[in-house]
């Protein structure tokens, strides 16, 4: 468990960490994944829903998009309410959308802002339209604390091709924060699934620190919203630990454990979700 912050009277302060994402009505992935992470880890998880999708473990079979006003809307009303120590953004889908969101964020400015590009689903289906990339690279971007690409969608956000190697990611990393912010304290988490053989190396990278974050490979088909909840994780994690690489390395970890669970659930037929209760069920 993660102890929460303590408040100056003495009492634990739960973080409350807000998922801005899509809705898997499998549970996999999106803010049902996303809250799930979130409390699994101490925080008290909320969300706006910012697309539509009808979804299982085998694919997405449609994609239906949520007004922009509205998701703006939804921004503002919980804002104005709820102490929002974190954000995680995830599936977004469209350009109007991805700049609403961006509105939103500089008006509130959150202390920290966990960036998903989410691209593409685990089936291969396109989650973000073309359209919507330049506007997340130039609008969304910029106020990220946090930026957790894949391989793949490292390349699309450099528009180039997807590197191979831990030492074409050390490159990666280093171009994907240079287009960020300069001001305050922002990061990148450039996660290494992609790459070939057993080895897991996730990379995280200040700008000034390269930090290798080793993991292996688990053997299961069930690793369906796996970016989600790592990016959730770190959404509700890092308000409570102020040193980010501790709170990326357990961000890794538990992400780690509730794949090698995965297989203890049976949801669905095609790629399962990973097993975010596993210290508990």
């Amino acid at each position: 468990m993660i102890p929460v912050q303590a408040t100056s009277s003495g009492t634990r302060q739960i973080p409350n960490a807000l998922s801005i994402a899509g809705v898997d009505p499998s549970g996999g992935a999106g803010v049902l994944a996303d809250v799930k992470a979130m409390s699994a880890l101490g925080a008290y998880g909320c969300a706006v829903v910012a697309a539509l999708t009808a979804q299982n473990t085998q694919g997405v079979t449609a994609i239906s998009p949520v007004s922009p006003a509205f998701v703006g809307q939804q921004i503002d009303t919980v804002f104005a309410d709820l102490r929002i120590d974190a954000v995680k953004i995830g599936m977004l889908g469209q350009q109007p959308v991805t700049l609403v969101v961006a509105e939103k964020l500089a008006k509130w400015q959150p202390a920290h802002v966990v960036l998903d590009p989410v691209m593409v689903a685990k089936s291969g289906d396109h989650l973000l339209e073309r359209d919507a990339v330049g506007a997340l690279r130039e609008a969304l971007l910029p106020q990220a604390t946090m930026l957790t690409p894949n391989l793949p969608e490292a390349g699309v956000l450099l528009d180039e091709r997807p590197v191979e190697t831990i030492k074409e990611m050390r490159r990666v990393a280093e171009r994907l924060r240079r287009i960020m912010a300069y001001d305050g304290q922002r990061w990148v988490f450039l996660k290494g699934g992609h790459l070939p053989g057993d080895d897991t190396v996730d990379l995280l990278h200040d700008g000034d620190r390269m930090i290798e974050l080793p993991g292996q490979r688990i053997p299961t088909r069930n690793t369906h919203g796996t970016g989600c909840t790592l990016s959730a994780a770190l959404a509700a994690l890092l308000p409570q630990i102020d040193d980010v690489p501790e709170a990326a390395r357990r961000a890794k970890a538990y992400l780690a454990e509730a794949i090698r669970h995965a297989d203890r659930l049976q949801v669905g037929s095609g790629h399962g979700p990973t097993h975010h209760f596993h210290a508990w069920w």
